[in-house]
């Protein structure tokens, strides 16, 4: 048995501190539970500062999110109640999820649905994930539901992985190129720019451009990160303005390869993630719009908005998307097809699968279209290191 420390707030809301005997935290959580406690904190008696800022800092990532989903589906499909369920995986998860889980399973146990409790976590489940696990508690269904979500989990996963996959060439020979920069600017140049001025050597304009890059970087370091930090603080405040995010949302749909490529991408979730809303049953105009805030495009989401509308009125969702003139042909097509058969969900799979195919394609396009294009840049860059620092030195060796 071990010792843990905790801090928690009564049924009255008064504060108390103490310690609880336990094998383990989650143990310890569930005795402080069962005691009426609100946990406020929960730690191992004498560990370190470190190790709690490690835990607290946890972040719960997407396999951990796929994992749970997947094993509360068995468990459900099993017979287990939501608690019993949610009690088990309590002490099989990692430290982030597990105390995640714990907030679930109190908040469960004091008689709110298993949505309300995950809405309060919205930065680790999204509203996707929340209404769907809403239309499974009210149909009865939720192990099939969970099931789903498990799958389109790790298919977006997947899907993520291959586009993350396909820059980690062009990233790695670019941070390359810029390490290369910063340590001939900031530690070759100076030594350098000191025999230069010893021998009087008569220098080129680009070795006078790197030089003055070089004082710069190592005299006016703080000015340089103080304008990267604007940068920053310019971006995220432009970010937060609609009308700047619409204009470059429009800006990179019209840039080559990397348009087609955003489009495919948001072309592949959004058929995807409609369609599991959709087949779980969730209403066509509640679909529409919970999809329409995870498209993460102002521009789609505006016509979105726009489809609802109509969609509201009583007109098809294939017309509605066809009226729009954002979408290809072929999904309003389809979503017709899928109308008129009733099975739009299985429709919209199908189409999901053919965009992500696209998204593919312009991957392998862009990454066709950067390796020639970094090789160009290497090639500038090693000839202009070669003008400024080599000629220079080899016009004072042929001197003597």
């Amino acid at each position: 048995m071990e010792k843990f420390k905790y801090k928690a707030k009564d049924k009255s809301g008064k504060t108390t501190e103490g310690l609880v005997e336990a094998s383990n935290i989650s143990q310890a959580a569930k005795i402080l539970r069962e005691r009426g406690l609100l946990i406020v904190t929960l730690n191992k008696k004498g560990e370190n500062l470190i190790l709690q800022v490690k835990k607290s800092l946890g972040r719960v990532t997407v396999q951990d999110k796929v994992n749970f989903t997947r094993q509360l589906a068995t468990m459900i499909n099993a017979g287990l109640t939501i608690t019993e369920a949610l009690s088990i995986l309590e002490l099989q998860t990692s430290p982030a999820l597990n105390r995640l889980i714990s907030d679930v399973l109190r908040e469960v146990e004091s008689g709110v649905t298993f949505a309300e409790a995950l809405e309060k976590h919205g930065t680790v489940f999204d509203q996707i994930y929340i209404a769907l696990i809403r239309s499974g508690e009210t149909a009865g269904v939720l192990d099939k539901i969970l099931s789903r979500l498990a799958d389109n989990l790790e298919k977006q996963a997947e899907f993520r992985r291959k586009i993350k996959g396909a820059m980690v060439y062009p990233i790695i020979v670019i941070g390359g190129m810029i390490a290369v920069m910063v340590v001939m600017i900031i530690f070759v140049i100076p030594k350098l720019t000191t025999i230069y001025e010893e021998f009087q050597a008569d220098l080129p304009n680009s070795t006078k451009l790197l030089i003055a890059l070089s004082k710069f970087a190592t005299h006016y370091w703080w000015l340089a990160i103080a304008l990267i930090g604007g940068l920053v603080f310019l971006g995220r405040f432009l970010s937060k303005n609609p009308l700047f995010r619409r204009q470059f949302d429009e800006f990179l749909f019209k840039f080559p390869i990397i348009g087609k490529l955003r489009k495919s991408m948001i072309l592949t979730e959004f058929t995807r993630t409609l369609g599991l809303l959709v087949g779980s049953g969730i209403l066509i105009v509640e679909a529409i719009e919970v999809t329409t805030k995870s498209l993460n495009s102002p521009n789609y989401e505006e016509k979105m908005k726009e489809v609802s509308k109509e969609v509201e009125k009583g007109l098809p969702l294939a017309t509605a998307l066809a009226k729009t003139e954002i979408f290809p042909p072929l999904l309003p097509q389809m979503v017709a097809v899928g109308e008129e058969t009733g099975k739009l969900d299985e429709l919209l799979g199908k189409v999901s699968t053919y965009f992500e195919q696209e998204t593919d394609n312009a991957v392998k396009g862009l990454t066709t279209a950067i390796e020639p294009l970094i090789m160009v840049v290497l090639g500038v860059g090693v000839g202009f290191l070669m003008l400024a620092i080599i000629m220079p030195i080899y016009n004072l060796t042929s001197k003597f």
